[in-house]
Parts: structure tokens; sequence; C-alpha cells
């Protein structure tokens, strides 16, 4: 349950450098991980979007997590190296990985993009009742101003649109990250044979990331651990993910 009163709990503010640091950190995931045609749209859509998408939330209530400026690029970074480390966890359990992690970084990146907006406006706009802010954590509220669409479908609608290709793996991904909280996924998780089953097992891996990094985003909100430190630990590094993490977060 959220706190009784919202007063009581200062948002968690990041600094300009902060904020600076952590896009540095996007891009060069995005940098490390993909290459090409590939790259040149990517690289084309962040530079479009850069000072908007540095600037996001990722959520508009305070008691969800990451309700604040800069929240949403923080959220993904954690996804993806959540996903990384959840991924060996399957792995060392047995499990069969038909993904490479090129396309489990990508799904995990792009997931919530939809949360940027569209071409023209912010999905998200700071909320100016501050009865709601005050009494219910809502420091954003959705643009009245965009078209209806679900965060996933807008996520597919801008990469296509700045001409980024994926592979069916990656658009099983990312179109499957939010799990049965999405409606629309419900036919792909609820198989009644097995041609109707998931064929990989990347949209449970990224749905579990997800919810790890959400929950994890809400403990430090409710701890008030606003600015933790990654822990160092060893990962074996066999490919450009796992450099691209070991880049950012070290040994």
């Amino acid at each position: 349950m959220p706190p009784k009163n919202y007063e009581d709990n200062m948002l968690k503010e990041l600094t300009p450098e902060h904020l600076k640091h952590n896009w540095e950190n996007l891009r060069r995931l995005i940098d490390i991980n993909f290459t090409g045609e590939r790259l040149e749209g990517l690289n084309k859509m962040y530079d479009y979007f850069e000072e908007r998408m540095m600037f996001a939330p990722a959520s508009g209530k305070e008691h969800f997590h990451n309700a604040h400026a800069g929240g949403y690029v923080e959220h993904v970074i954690h996804v993806t190296t959540s996903a990384l480390k959840i991924k060996e966890v399957w792995v060392q359990s047995g499990a069969m990985i038909n993904f490479t992690d090129e396309e489990l970084v990508f799904s995990a990146i792009h997931h919530d993009l939809g949360k940027v907006g569209d071409l023209a406006d912010d999905y998200y706009t700071p909320n100016d009742s501050d009865w709601h802010r005050k009494n219910q954590g809502m420091i954003y509220k959705h643009n009245s101003r965009l078209e209806f669409m679900t965060v996933t479908d807008r996520a597919l609608f801008l990469l296509q649109h700045f001409g980024v290709k994926m592979s069916n793996n990656e658009y099983i991904g990312l179109r499957l990250t939010d799990g049965l909280y999405e409606e629309a996924n419900k036919s792909y998780y609820i198989g009644y044979g097995a041609d109707r089953s998931l064929r990989s097992n990347i949209a449970y891996i990224l749905h579990q990331a997800d919810m790890m990094a959400t929950h994890i985003e809400y403990d430090m909100w409710k701890r008030g651990d606003y600015m933790p430190k990654p822990k160092k630990e060893k990962v074996e590094q066999s490919n450009k993910a796992n450099k691209a993490f070991k880049e950012l977060f070290g040994e």
C-alpha cells in the first residue's frame, strides 16, 4: 500500500549529471549491441527523441515506479540488465534458449518505448492538480492529445516509422513483455495446443525482468533509496550484450 500522506515522501529527483550519465549508458548499450542499417535507424530515432526521452518518467503514479524525470531511461536500463541476469538463471536451470542476447536486449530496451509518446507529443504530462499529486500520488497524467494506442503498439509504430526492422523473437518478446496485464496478450500466453504455445522463452524472461525491475524500483521509492549504486559482480562475458553489461556496471 502507498503511504497515506504523499507529502511525507520526497519525490526522487535525478541530478542533471545523473540524467546525462543514464542517457549515455543507454546510448552505449545501443552502439555496442547493434550494427549496420538497424543501428542507423535506432540512432536516428534516439537523436529525434533525445531530450524528451531523457526526461520522460516510467509511470505516472509515485507509488508505481520511477514516476520522476529520467525514470524511463533508468527503468529501461534496469529491465535490460535484469533480463540478461534472468536469462542466465534459465540457462543454468536447463531451459532452452533459442534467441540471441542481441534479440533479448533489443526487446528489453524498447518494451516501453510507447511511453515516450508519439512524434509530436509526450505520453505523460505533469499533473496540474495539487490535490491528485498530494493525495493520490498522481505526479503525471496521460496526455489527452495522443490518439489511443497501447504502449506496446505505439512502440512498434515508432520503430517501424524510423525503419528499424526486428526479428520474430524480438517482435514476440517486445509484444508480450507486459504478460497477462495486457488483455491482448492472453491468446499468446494461454495456448490450448502445442501449435499455439510460444516457441521461445524470450517473452517469459522479459516479463520477469520487467516485473523484477518495477518492484525493485517501488521498493527503492518506499525505502527512500533514491540513488543506489549498482553492485559489482563477475559475469561471464561471451557476447556483445554481456560486454555492454560489463562496461556499464563493472566486473
